[in-house]
């Protein structure tokens, strides 16, 4: 039976939270919003999401536990396998918790965890990805972050790290026509000037960025020819408001001063709880509907099936029989 001493505990640094905005914001054209909420708090789960990925990898390679990343997600598939243990597919499934509240519970009593769900979302759940013998792996984030203008004002006197963006629309994140949007231009309302880094695609559909500083009152125009645009970064929030305008839409977004957010995730500890074959988690699980109350969450915004962690089997179970299984290869033999 799984017990609190069987999670392993792995530091949430910032190096990881700084490669999960690098997917994020990569990957906004082609994911899908299951959770609702706004475009800040979808890209902080993904940051959050990424990071406990990229840990656990990290994990894996320090133990010389026998892994494979060849079917891990591009940010273009989603919803594609994370990893291969001993020739298994694996899902992870991570959980964040954002709330002062219960990051403090779970300091104090990481058994908590055990009374939590691991959960997997309906849609995925009845998707054909993964056969009976694969594998769900789960895991709980901890971190704070910025939710309100007052929250980025605090961070930035304690010189904490910021990423300042704001989101296009879905006539300029995903357009309807794959064409150029025009020579793009910017203007700035109000000083002082600004650091600012536009994010999309070209014609060939490759990731590309520019930056450029913004002078108040000055029309600017870019010099790469984007498709899409995906995000705007500033390294601080402008005094005024800041207007983007394309000829092919006929449009200008405008984006004002209180619009910009912060998706840096202030990240303390990643728990690996434990895993299930896809098999035995469909056998126990219980379907659990959108705005149930869990421990993580004070509601889930997406039906679920759902496992009591608890029920859940010890990582280092599974990590056992993988050096078995690598030992016994028909490589390691010959070698």
């Amino acid at each position: 039976m799984l017990t609190a001493s069987d999670f392993i505990r792995l530091p949430f640094t910032d190096d990881l939270t700084q490669a999960g905005i690098e997917y994020a914001v990569r990957s906004l054209p082609h994911t899908y919003d299951r959770m609702g909420g706004s475009d800040f708090s979808r890209l902080r789960r993904i940051v959050s999401g990424i990071a406990v990925e990229l840990a656990f990898r990290r994990y894996l390679t320090s133990q010389a536990i026998p892994h494979d990343t060849l079917g891990a997600t591009p940010f273009t598939d989603p919803d594609r396998y994370d990893l291969a243990l001993g020739g298994r597919r694996c899902d992870l499934k991570s959980f964040q918790i954002f709330s002062r509240a219960r990051i403090s519970r779970l300091r104090a009593d990481p058994s908590i965890l055990l009374k939590a769900a691991a959960l997997v979302p309906a849609d995925q759940f009845a998707a054909a990805h993964l056969s009976d013998e694969d594998l769900y792996l789960f895991a709980f984030a901890t971190g704070l972050v910025t939710a309100h203008q007052s929250d980025v004002k605090r961070a930035l006197e304690a010189g904490k790290p910021l990423y300042l963006m704001q989101v296009f629309p879905s006539d300029w994140t995903n357009p309807a026509r794959w064409a150029s949007l025009g020579r793009l231009a910017l203007k700035l309302e109000a000083g002082p000037e600004v650091e600012l880094e536009l994010g999309g695609q070209t014609a060939q559909r490759e990731f590309c960025v520019e930056r450029l500083r913004l002078v108040p009152h000055r029309r600017t125009t870019l010099t790469v020819d984007f498709y899409s645009l995906a995000y705007l970064r500033v390294t601080h929030i402008p005094l005024g408001r800041l207007g983007v305008y394309s000829p092919a839409l006929r449009q200008t977004y405008i984006v004002q001063p209180h619009q910009w957010g912060n998706i840096w995730v202030y990240g303390m500890s990643i728990w690996m709880v434990g895993y299930m074959t896809r098999g035995e988690f469909r056998r126990q699980a219980c379907f659990l509907p959108s705005d149930s109350r869990v421990l993580q969450y004070n509601r889930t915004r997406t039906p679920n099936q759902s496992v009591p962690v608890a029920n859940l089997h010890p990582l280092a179970d599974l990590f056992a029989r993988l050096r078995q299984w690598a030992a016994s290869s028909p490589a390691a033999r010959a070698a």
